[in-house]
């Protein structure tokens, strides 16, 4: 280990609870806010690069969805490397890609240079951090899991709203480069502050396979990554493009479209946080993964009602109610993935590999919701329907994971009695 001083190393059940361990859950939060968070006020960068760089929306949609692509692909090495001991490792590279992507994309002049420096730089950063930071939480908490992860979690949310207010307030009198160089100076203090909070507890895990193929054995992984990969196709779809919609279908301004996107970051915070105690205080009748899955269909029929909307009104609406349906999907997917695996020494690497999956989604998702619009002459109907449709798939396929699951769990327990 880099600083093996700092860490603990305990074979014993998670402790759930006390100073170190919400400490860990405080520097999640943080690191949330400098990768998932400055992804999720990608509406504003969105924005200045298709005025900037004359690009389409499909064009400007491969920036954010190769971020989120390197984001997942990458997770099952750095899942694998967290549990091997090298969590520290991970985590400074993590920022120095972090801190360098910003900088640079600063004083991007061209569209290639956004690229390499928001695409490129900023997914190499969060696959090196948000994954191995699921994986650490899990290791702390066992019965508040779900809530502690969903703290956790809000980071995305409290963070696009902090970027976005940024943007709006220092945007117009500093301009897009200092305006993105002041969110730098933030994330770096940000870094510091992290380094010194975050502990491991549990020991490396040494020798074994690179991956855990195994697992995909197991049918009730195997259908919650096939649903995983539908959710996540579609998922975030509304938090980037609301704004855009709002511009140039219900032809609101640009300051008012970029306080929707606010609003839809703020009603997420409460989204990520409520299911989230629902599921950790009803564990036998929900649960996390019932609890997503619920989520899941439930984002999927209020995608499909996004189909109605035509006024600031309606918009505004839609807004709130996904904003919480949305971020509450996104923040029991870790819950309910770790609620999967029993031996806390593989969580990182089996929650990688449904990121790696994940990744192909997350790659094609975003352009390919340009493309749709683009292909409907600007309207949204294709891909609201799109949408719609790969929640509550994806939904159903969670459903058949959770049933089986319950099999997997009865058949465990006779061959034990047996």
């Amino acid at each position: 280990m880099l600083y093996p001083e700092l860490d603990i190393v305990s074979s014993g059940p998670p402790p759930d609870g006390g100073v170190q361990a919400w400490s860990q859950v405080f520097a999640g939060h943080l690191v949330l806010w400098t990768t998932w968070g400055y992804i999720n006020s990608f509406g504003y960068f969105q924005a200045h690069y298709i005025e900037t760089f004359h690009k389409s929306v499909s064009d400007v949609s491969w920036i954010v969805g190769v971020q989120i692509f390197l984001l997942c692909f990458g997770a099952t090495f750095s899942g694998r490397l967290f549990d091997a001991g090298y969590y520290r490792h991970l985590l400074i590279a993590g920022f120095l890609f972090q801190i360098v992507g910003i900088f640079t994309t600063s004083v991007a002049k061209e569209y290639w240079q956004a690229f390499l420096a928001q695409g490129i730089c900023g997914g190499m950063a969060a696959t090196l951090l948000w994954p191995t930071h699921i994986s650490l939480i899990s290791t702390w908490f066992l019965k508040s899991r779900s809530f502690a992860i969903a703290l956790m979690l809000c980071g995305t949310s409290v963070g696009g709203m902090v970027w976005i207010v940024i943007a709006q307030q220092l945007g117009p009198t500093l301009g897009f480069g200092w305006t993105v160089r002041v969110i730098g100076f933030m994330v770096t203090g940000f870094f510091a502050i992290v380094l010194v909070l975050t502990r491991t507890r549990i020991p490396p895990r040494e020798g074994g396979p690179f991956l855990e193929l195994a697992a995909f054995k197991e049918t009730s992984y195997s259908l919650f990554v096939a649903g995983a990969f539908l959710i996540l196709w579609a998922v975030y779809f509304a938090f980037f493009y609301v704004n855009q919609y709002a511009t140039n279908i219900i032809h609101v301004n640009a300051k008012t479209s970029l306080s929707i996107l606010y609003l839809m970051n703020g009603v997420s915070v409460i989204g990520r946080i409520v299911p989230a105690i629902i599921a950790d205080r009803f564990p036998l009748i929900l649960g996390p993964v019932n609890m997503f899955l619920i989520l899941s269909i439930s984002s999927g029929i209020i995608m499909y009602s996004w189909i109605a909307v035509h006024d600031l009104g309606g918009i505004i609406a839609f807004s709130a109610v996904y904003g919480f349906f949305g971020a509450g999907l996104q923040g029991l997917f870790a819950a309910a993935l770790a609620s999967l695996t029993k031996d806390l020494q593989k969580i990182g690497v089996r929650v990688g590999m449904v990121l790696t999956v994940a990744s192909i989604p997350s790659l094609t998702g975003p352009p390919l919701a340009g493309t749709l619009i683009q292909e409907d002459n600007g309207r949204y109907l294709y891909t609201q329907i799109w949408g719609g449709t790969c929640l509550v798939v994806g939904g159903f396929a969670i459903l058949a994971a959770s049933l089986y699951a319950r099999k997997e769990e009865k058949r465990a327990r006779a061959n034990e009695s047996a």
